[in-house]
């Protein structure tokens, strides 16, 4: 039992009562962790998700039906009501960016205030939703206050765990991936840390401060998003001097201290809007971030670019874009797994469309719902053989590494083009590649 600071709180691991806010990619898998350990609540307000996850099935894919059964103590609501009972809160809602690239914080404040209306003597609420420095304590725990008429560090406490799932990665799961915590108070860290520990194989990180663990998570994919820049700005460059990117980042590989990052679409739940979040805060500061905003116009123009440079490709063979169909293999923002959110496939997409191009979207990991739905795409199960003037091979699925040149250019004409973005092919299997 470690002490509290308000009265005769305290905090008792073995009376946990965990909720977690949230049961999309990051918020199940860890779910799943703590029901195996302590009974837990998983909220989340979209019913058809809730009736999946009690039928035994996850349409992410980030946990097998083996894994849900395991998780003998979490059960599964959608009524904030069935929260009331848990002393242990923890929120992984989405934190999105506008169409201007702003801090979208709309779920995050409904959560908040959701647990507002629940929150009880004695509780804790950890957030692992991205947010910039500051957030939690500035913008999130108003709420609580003033739903709840509770008080912070006297009633309640609060913390900051990052989240840093990686969706469809089956080696580095929330249990495998070292967890950064903080809390509000000394005390209230050290609980918070200890109640990770008991889930997290990989070990803890107590940073010193909420704002610490803030931070923390938002410079790890500004600097990714950062050094992805570079190299697709450098890709660009060396399109122009007519040398192939891959095997100059080969060769410079062979340095020891080289670090190996590849070109590509920047999309996805973090790289391509964590950096927005920073530099929101940094500009409300008075600092106008120069170098992250810089990779970030990069990186975000790139479908524009790939979509240019097939359009150029088709051109020089003699094919008109505006009577041309393109082939866009894949749609997902990152391989082998069915994840949409962000991804700047459809950027390509838009693009081609431009100019006049009739575009075929192929992903065998996505639901053709989900497609239509988040952006108006209409998939083709099975692309048809021979029938395409341009083939973008956009996520590297493993599907199309099984294909193979041969079975990739099957599906064009015999004059078609290939564009491979992902490496998929081998040098000189494709016409051109980023």
């Amino acid at each position: 039992m470690v002490p509290g600071v308000g009265g005769d709180l305290s905090f008792d691991i073995e009376k946990l009562h965990i909720g977690v806010i949230g049961l999309g990619y990051v918020g199940l898998p860890l779910a799943v962790e703590f029901g195996q350990r302590f009974p837990t609540v998983g909220f989340d307000i979209n019913e058809a998700r809730i009736a999946e996850l009690e039928g035994g099935a996850d349409s992410t894919l980030e946990v097998s039906p083996a894994e849900l059964a395991a998780a003998a103590q979490l059960s599964y609501t959608s009524d904030a009501a069935g929260l009331a009972d848990c002393n242990f809160y923890i929120v992984t809602v989405p934190t999105p960016i506008s169409g201007s690239k702003r801090p979208v914080l709309t779920p995050l404040r409904r959560a908040s205030e959701t647990l507002g209306g629940i929150l009880k003597k004695g509780d804790i609420v950890v957030y692992e939703s991205t947010v910039y420095p500051g957030a939690t304590e500035e913008f999130c725990v108003p709420y609580l206050e003033q739903r709840s008429g509770l008080k912070l560090n006297e009633d309640f406490f609060v913390g900051y765990s990052p989240e840093r799932i990686n969706p469809g990665d089956k080696e580095h799961r929330f249990s495998t991936i070292l967890k950064v915590t903080s809390g509000s108070t000394p005390e209230a860290a050290g609980f918070i840390d200890s109640v990770y520990a008991k889930v997290v194989t990989a070990g803890t990180h107590m940073a010193s401060s909420i704002k610490v663990a803030e931070a923390a998570k938002v410079i790890e994919n500004t600097q990714r998003d950062v050094n992805i820049a570079l190299v697709n700005e450098l890709a660009m460059i060396f399109e122009r001097m007519d040398i192939d990117t891959e095997e100059v980042l080969i060769a410079a590989g062979t340095k020891w201290n080289f670090l190996p990052f590849r070109p590509g679409l920047v999309g996805g739940h973090c790289i391509g809007v964590d950096p927005y979040y920073l530099t929101y805060k940094a500009e409300q500061l008075g600092y106008h971030p120069q170098m992250i905003l810089a990779g970030r116009r990069i990186n975000d123009n790139m479908g524009q670019y790939v979509a240019s440079q097939v359009i150029k490709r088709m051109i020089s063979a003699d094919i008109s874009p505006k009577s041309a169909r393109v082939l866009v293999l894949g749609l997902t923002f990152k391989e082998n797994c069915p994840d949409l959110r962000n991804t700047r496939v459809v950027d390509i997409v838009a693009e081609l469309a431009s100019y006049g191009s009739t575009v075929d979207v192929h992903d065998p990991w996505v639901r053709p719902e989900e497609a239509k739905a988040e952006y108006g795409i209409d998939l083709v199960d099975g692309p048809e053989a021979a029938a395409y003037d341009a083939i973008l091979i956009a996520v590297g699925h493993q599907q199309f590494q099984a294909l193979g040149a041969e079975g990739i250019r099957a599906f064009g004409k015999p004059t078609s083009l290939v564009y491979d973005i992902k490496y998929v092919l081998p040098r000189g299997a494709a016409d051109d590649r980023l």
